[in-house]
C-alpha cells in the first residue's frame, strides 16, 4: 500500500507529525463539508482516540466498544501507528451467537456445573451479547466471581450484576447480613 492508498485507508484517523493517531473523526460527511469550509480536524475529532491493539481478543475489543460506546475503533500499532480498522459488525460477526445460546451456557456451564447453583437460583438476561444477572446469592464475594466467569463466555459483551444481593457479606469482617 503506497502512501495516497493507506492516507486514505485510514482517512478516519487524526495523525501527529510522526504518524500517531491522537484523534478519530468518524463521520466523513461532515469532514468533507467541514474541509471545503476550512474546518480543521481538531474541532471535529473525538480526543483521545480510542484504538485497539493487534494482539487483542475479539472479546476485549469488544468490550472496549461497550465501555466507549463506540462502533469503530483504529487499530494501532506500538508505535500508536494506525494499523488497520475494526467494526463492531466485523467484530462481534466472527463469532456472534445467539442471545439464547449465550443464555443456556451460563445458566448450565457458569451457574450450574461450575458453582452448582440451582438452574433457577439467578434471573440471566442476555439481550445483544449484554448480560443481566439478578437474584439472591448466599455470600456476597460470589458476586465478583460470577462476573468473570460470565464474562469469558464467548458472545458476552458486557455483564451487570447491579441487580444482585446476598444473604451474608461475607467481604467484610463478622459476615454481615442485607
Amino acid at each position: 500500500m503506497n502512501h495516497d492508498q493507506a492516507r486514505e485507508f485510514f482517512r478516519p484517523a487524526v495523525v501527529d507529525g510522526a504518524g500517531r493517531v491522537i484523534g478519530v473523526v468518524w463521520d466523513l460527511e461532515a469532514w468533507e463539508r467541514a474541509k471545503a469550509e476550512g474546518t480543521r480536524a481538531e474541532e471535529l475529532m473525538s480526543v483521545p482516540a480510542v484504538c485497539a491493539r493487534p494482539d487483542w481478543t475479539v472479546a476485549e475489543t469488544a468490550r472496549l466498544m461497550e465501555v466507549q460506546k463506540v462502533e469503530r475503533l483504529v487499530v494501532v500499532d506500538d508505535e500508536e501507528q494506525p494499523v488497520g480498522i475494526v467494526s463492531r459488525h466485523g467484530l462481534l460477526g466472527i463469532f456472534l451467537r445467539e442471545d439464547d445460546d449465550i443464555r443456556r451456557e451460563i445458566v448450565e456451564d457458569v451457574l450450574g456445573d461450575t458453582l452448582r447453583l440451582e438452574p433457577t437460583a439467578l434471573a440471566v438476561e442476555v439481550r445483544d451479547g449484554r448480560v443481566d444477572l439478578a437474584g439472591r446469592l448466599p455470600f456476597r464475594g460470589m458476586i465478583p466471581a460470577i462476573e468473570r466467569m460470565v464474562a469469558t463466555v464467548d458472545g458476552v459483551v458486557s455483564v451487570s450484576c447491579t441487580r444482585l444481593t446476598y444473604d451474608v457479606d461475607d467481604t467484610e469482617r463478622g459476615g454481615t447480613r442485607s
